[in-house]
């Protein structure tokens, strides 16, 4: 195998490219320790199943998305402008994993938990993994429409109903943009939260401005 040092680094990264570009179930050890150029005695060295391996990758990669999203939410931002910079970025990101992967990946949390918890084959563990990280991005919707809503920039609504439409939306969005290969699905992302944000009536000016 490679050096000892690195081999942990290069599973992880190995079992998020495999999931991403095709799902957990279709991923094997095998697979996972040839991507990584890892021997399996060693994949059992850092991780006990291909499960604790998934849920180490979750975790890392979480952290570098909420390290975004600390900077994308800070309070110096305008409220509303937390949730258009989250859009812009989802779309930065997917444009960027398109030109590297060759296609439109869509959302990896939530491909994986779609397919994990679908099923009772004893993979709880990362679908419970899976809430925590997409409850943690509602609590960030949440604190830009409390903000909004005080300042009086969008209608009084319940905020955690608002969270949730926002991120059925993107995800839903990302979804599509995956099974068909287009970025313009993710493009669209910004656009739709002004329409769940600030929805009027034809012929009135959205209060949201577009530009």
């Amino acid at each position: 195998m490679g050096k000892t040092s690195d081999a942990r680094e290069r599973l992880l990264a190995a079992i998020s490219d495999l999931i991403w570009q095709g799902s957990y179930g279709s991923t094997s050890v095998d697979q996972i320790c040839e991507r990584a150029e890892v021997k399996k005695g060693s994949f059992y060295h850092f991780f006990p199943s291909k499960t604790a391996l998934a849920l180490a990758a979750i975790d890392q990669t979480s952290v570098g998305i909420f390290a975004e999203f600390d900077h994308i939410y800070a309070p110096i931002h305008p409220p509303l402008e937390r949730i258009r910079n989250d859009a812009k970025w989802a779309y930065n990101h997917q444009k960027k994993v398109a030109a590297s992967y060759g296609r439109v990946l869509g959302c990896p949390l939530f491909a994986l938990g779609a397919e994990v918890g679908a099923n009772d084959s004893g993979l709880a563990e990362i679908t419970e993994k899976v809430k925590e990280i997409l409850n943690r991005h509602l609590q960030y919707y949440e604190s830009a429409l409390r903000d909004a809503m005080r300042l009086d920039l969008i209608p009084q609504r319940p905020v955690e109903v608002i969270a949730r439409r926002l991120l059925a939306y993107a995800e839903g969005m990302m979804t599509q943009a995956r099974i068909y290969n287009d970025l313009s699905y993710v493009a669209e992302i910004e656009e739709g939260f002004i329409d769940i944000l600030q929805p009027y009536k034809k012929g009135e000016k959205a209060l949201l401005p577009t530009n």
